[in-house]
């Protein structure tokens, strides 16, 4: 790792284009504070999710927008929206970066009425294949409470290598104890992956 890797993957993160995720995608603006509260207000969608702030408010919601449009004007975070042809948001994900790491974290949701469709398996392997390609980092890691089998089955299916049960960090300073999974950019790429 150097320290011109280190600049390019902040300068990729400033840059990135949200779009590339697929059709809807857009960054959130704090305009959207009253959508996404509506789609984390439901207990399925957001229970699971350790970096939510809590408790889950119109403020709360407001404020972790605005720390992630902070966090892409210093290269280590972005926070996407999709929205339904409706306008409603349909899914979120935020991604968390360490340029001096080149390596990233993507959390998320898809409101209860698109999840079991297969959605969330197509777009978790566009979103990992988006941050390999545009944030130019060298390794994804990624987590899930012990009883979110659904996200299990998604992160398994797409190939990521099991690296044990460790404690998550809440936005309230409690723990949650999370199943973790990693992905080297080396991996994603090889031939010999059996993702489909």
């Amino acid at each position: 790792m150097t320290g011109e890797e280190e600049t390019q993957i902040r300068a990729a993160v400033r840059m990135a284009d949200v779009t590339l995720l697929g059709s809807g995608y857009r960054l959130a603006t704090a305009k959207d504070a009253g959508a996404l509260l509506d789609l984390l207000a439901d207990p399925e969608v957001s229970d699971p999710i350790y970096d939510l702030p809590r408790p889950l408010t119109h403020e709360t919601i407001k404020h972790w927008i605005l720390a992630a449009q902070k966090g892409q004007r210093k290269g280590e975070a972005l926070l996407a929206i999709m929205e339904d042809k409706s306008g409603k948001i349909v899914s979120y994900s935020y991604f968390t970066v360490w340029p001096e790491l080149s390596a990233a974290e993507i959390a998320g949701a898809y409101r209860r009425d698109a999840q079991s469709m297969g959605m969330g398996k197509a777009g978790a392997a566009r979103s990992f294949e988006w941050m390999f390609e545009q944030l130019d980092v060298r390794l994804i890691a990624v987590t899930a409470a012990l009883d979110n089998v659904r996200s299990a089955k998604v992160i398994e299916a797409a190939g990521f290598v099991y690296t044990g049960i460790h404690d998550s960090k809440r936005s309230d300073g409690t723990t949650r104890r999370s199943h973790c999974w990693e992905m080297t950019r080396e991996n994603w790429r090889s031939p010999e992956s059996d993702r489909q």
